[in-house]
């Protein structure tokens, strides 16, 4: 398939799409709303904030990620004073509350830190995750889909991460300084992770602008996302933060190996492999950064953290362990990953 850009055209990662998504219920349409209730004051949120639907629903994850937007790239003609609304965020404290008691209950019994962190570390003989069934029988039908799950975070690497830094001092600040400097590019904007991965979206024929494929993403994809930010946006949730980054740098390296060989066997080239190719170097370096530089100075400054890291993991898991789950029931059962079918040819 032809990635190229036509003339004029404009594919760097970060360029949001100006169409507003679709709701998916009541709580998305409230938010959604806002567009036409003017600035903070001028009017009220459109829709009654409830009933509330389960939390793992598609009205309540897409909620949460719309509030959580008013806090990084906004949204389309919702004015940017209601990010810190009472009234907004009254609505995202009662999306959050159910979404953290539902984490918290899967991730019982939460496992010591050492054990958590040696568990990221040990790689299963009999891996089953989505890296394997693309890597072993995955198509390439397979692959496009899994990019457009992955591009609500990854168009925004280490975004949701940064609001860490001014909450974590130290030598743990600096190590995570280090890290995340690496995650845009080490002052080269085009090796930015986020140029990268939508550099690979366009070389599968894919649109990689921000926020493009949303309405497709379902409830699971959804969650990973608004976990980082409900982690990152809570001082006292900043070291369950820690464990989330933790988990995604630990376990990346071997992930990133397998992905970059299953996407160059279904046709990549070189800006088709390169964002993957990149994480199984970097995220090498950055295991250590993570487990010894931050988590360890971490615990050693503030001894009490241990367990919130512990569970930051433990929520990861349940989190990126229902997206699996998701993925991979789909594509074993013929139907595709996505809300609606992606066209065969480019976007």
């Amino acid at each position: 398939m032809d990635g190229r850009l036509r003339d004029g055209e404009d594919r760097r990662a970060g360029r949001a799409t100006d169409a507003p998504p679709s709701p998916r219920g009541p709580l998305s349409a409230a938010v959604l709303g806002l567009a036409a209730a003017g600035p903070p004051g001028a009017g009220r949120l459109l829709a009654p904030p409830g009933p509330f639907t389960h939390p793992w629903s598609e009205d309540h994850q897409l909620a949460l990620y719309l509030c959580y937007e008013l806090h990084d790239r906004g949204l389309p003609g919702v004015a940017d004073g209601w990010e810190w609304e009472p009234e907004l965020l009254s609505l995202r404290r009662s999306l959050e509350r159910p979404f953290l008691a539902e984490v918290r209950a899967e991730a019982e019994p939460v496992a010591p830190l050492g054990e958590a962190l040696e568990r990221l570390l040990t790689e299963p003989p009999d891996g089953t995750g989505p890296s394997h069934f693309l890597l072993a029988e995955g198509e390439l039908g397979h692959a496009r889909e899994y990019l457009v799950h992955r591009s609500l975070y990854h168009l925004k690497e280490a975004d949701p991460q940064l609001w860490m830094l001014p909450r974590i001092h130290g030598p743990a600040q600096a190590a995570l300084m280090a890290i995340l400097f690496d995650e845009y590019g080490a002052g080269r904007p085009e090796r930015a992770h986020a140029e990268l991965f939508a550099r690979m979206m366009t070389a599968f024929g894919l649109e990689p602008g921000y926020r493009h494929y949303l309405d497709l993403v379902p409830a699971p994809g959804l969650a990973v996302v608004n976990l980082m930010m409900l982690f990152g946006l809570h001082r006292e949730l900043r070291c369950a933060a820690v464990g989330q980054f933790a988990t995604i740098e630990i376990t990346s390296s071997p992930g990133s190996a397998r992905l970059a060989s299953a996407l160059e066997r279904l046709g990549g080239g070189p800006d088709g492999t390169l964002f993957y190719r990149e994480h199984v170097e970097a995220d090498a370096v950055h295991e250590q950064l993570v487990r010894r530089g931050v988590i360890e100075e971490l615990v050693a400054a503030e001894p009490a953290a241990a367990r919130d890291v512990a569970f930051g993991i433990a929520a990861t898991e349940v989190v990126d362990g229902r997206f699996a789950d998701h993925l991979l029931g789909c594509w074993r059962a013929g139907r595709t990953s996505l809300r609606s079918p992606l066209p065969d040819g480019p976007v």
